[in-house]
């Protein structure tokens, strides 16, 4: 049977948030997770859905404060044990003991942190511009300082005007609309739990049995020393560096992505 796509929810049910889903395609199940400010619509923008559903059954998750989830305005709310917890109850709400799991950027960091809880809901992780360590001042390294307050207080498009102007080019059409989506609130409250993340201890990277796949962006000067660290401490982790991608970038490459990604998939 082929599944097409129509947006779900499962229900967390350690805090009761609503989690959207979409399910397309047939054949081994495949979850991707986007990143920061995002929706699962980027799977379909960029060419993913296309590429990928007439081999894999794709179930695309918008992440708790994104999308069409709910969108708790409480830091707590973001712990990432309870994001990655979103992921095991759509898991369950389609019925699958197990799948692929793509992350790119956030959803990297929550895909690792299902990795380290719930290893055996992975058959393979993928991480694409993803981090194992703590987060703290990444945001103001990422769009400008104070970045959060801004959001919280001014709103989104006080935010957009201060990322612009401190851009060396301007934000896109598409960018713009999908931060825009948002619900400001909820996304600096993230962005708050975010920054008091303690990451992942190496040891328990150096304990992850999961086939591992770690990809980025040769430019993005944010991700690729944690991307090669990584993989240096997951074992048999592999690494693909994408040659003049950035950290925004990267992930719309879906040729380049998909052209690591499915040879590893096929391995696994």
């Amino acid at each position: 049977m082929v599944h097409t796509g129509r947006v779900k929810h499962a229900t967390n049910p350690v805090d009761g948030v609503r989690v959207a889903y979409e399910t397309v395609g047939d054949g081994e199940p495949f979850v991707l997770i986007h990143g920061t400010a995002l929706s699962h619509a980027i799977w379909r923008g960029f060419g993913y859905v296309r590429a990928l559903r007439d081999r894999y059954r794709l179930i695309l998750v918008d992440l708790r404060g994104h999308g069409r989830s709910d969108k708790p305005h409480d830091p707590a709310s973001y712990a990432m044990d309870l994001m990655s917890a979103d992921i095991v109850a759509v898991l369950d709400e389609v019925g699958l003991p197990s799948a692929h799991v793509l992350g790119y950027s956030l959803g990297g960091r929550v895909a690792l942190t299902l990795a380290v809880q719930n290893p055996e809901r992975l058959e393979s992780l993928i991480i694409g511009g993803g981090s194992s360590l703590p987060q703290a001042g990444a945001f103001d390294r990422l769009f400008f300082p104070g970045c959060i307050d801004v959001l919280e207080q001014d709103g989104m498009d006080a935010f957009l005007e201060r990322w612009n102007a401190r851009r060396s080019w301007p934000i896109d059409a598409g960018t713009r609309a999908a931060f825009k989506a948002n619900d400001a609130k909820a996304l600096a409250a993230y962005m708050r739990r975010s920054g008091d993340e303690p990451g992942v201890d190496d040891e328990v990277l150096r304990r992850i049995a999961v086939p591992t796949l770690l990809f980025v962006g040769s430019k993005d000067a944010e991700r690729l020393g944690d991307t090669r660290r990584a993989a240096s401490l997951i074992p048999g982790a592999s690494s693909v560096i994408l040659p003049g991608f950035d950290h925004s970038s990267a992930v719309a490459a879906s040729t380049e992505v998909l052209a690591a990604v499915e040879p590893f998939l096929a391995s696994v």
